[in-house]
């Protein structure tokens, strides 16, 4: 099963080709992401947090026979996308999509990202999704595959100390073994030479970014 969080970030356009299904995707709704699921026109299965950003009148909307609310103290020590991702681990998610998780406070932006480098979330599979881009994190001994086209940016952050055994391959500059040092814009801007690449690491944490051409 697949879950969907819609986080109180900025949402302007929908991913594409990103299609969701309430059938077969958990679809939640992390506090104030509930007014991204009604402009879109999407039935949150859940609604988690302290719903201090939830418009009331969002809320008194829902079907409760279709939609659950969780709600928390508003004095907590996770914030409420966190709650969501919890909540999707506790579901058994095997992938966990997360739609409006950047713009807006940066603070916010910042602590959303790294919730994907954190090891507590390591089986969520998580993976943030932005307008073109595309954002997700391995670690340890790891390797992605990822899908796009031609030209595609694909790009390399290194997270918590440099990035050691860094193999790179389907992209115009490949790497072998390498080591990116943490902080270092070595990694920025590579492009997709056909419609997949591949990214390898032997030690370290990885923040990858994907961004279509569109």
């Amino acid at each position: 099963m697949r879950a969907i969080i819609f986080a109180n970030g900025i949402m302007e356009s929908w991913p594409e080709p990103l299609t969701i299904s309430a059938k077969e995707d958990l679809i939640i709704a992390a506090d104030g992401g509930l007014a991204h699921c009604r402009h879109w026109q999407v039935v949150p299965h859940v609604v988690v947090g302290d719903m201090d950003s939830v418009d009331p009148g969002d809320l008194a909307a829902l079907n409760r026979r279709q939609t659950d609310v969780i709600r928390h103290p508003r004095h907590k020590d996770q914030t409420d996308l966190e709650l969501a991702i919890r909540l999707a681990m506790d579901k058994k998610a095997d992938e966990t999509i997360i739609l409006g998780a950047l713009g807006a406070r940066l603070d916010m932006t910042l602590s959303n990202v790294l919730l994907m480098a954190a090891e507590a979330y390591r089986s969520a599979s998580l993976c943030i999704l932005d307008g073109p881009n595309e954002l997700r994190c391995i670690r340890g001994k790891a390797q992605i595959t990822l899908t796009g086209c031609t030209g595609d940016l694909l790009s390399l952050l290194p997270l918590a100390g440099d990035a050691m055994g860094v193999t790179l391959t389907g992209l115009e500059y490949p790497l072998d073994n390498a080591r990116l040092p943490m902080g270092s814009s070595w990694g920025i801007s590579n492009r997709f030479l056909g419609k997949t690449a591949s990214v390898s690491l032997e030690s370290g944490t990885l923040l990858i970014t994907l961004t279509r051409n569109e």
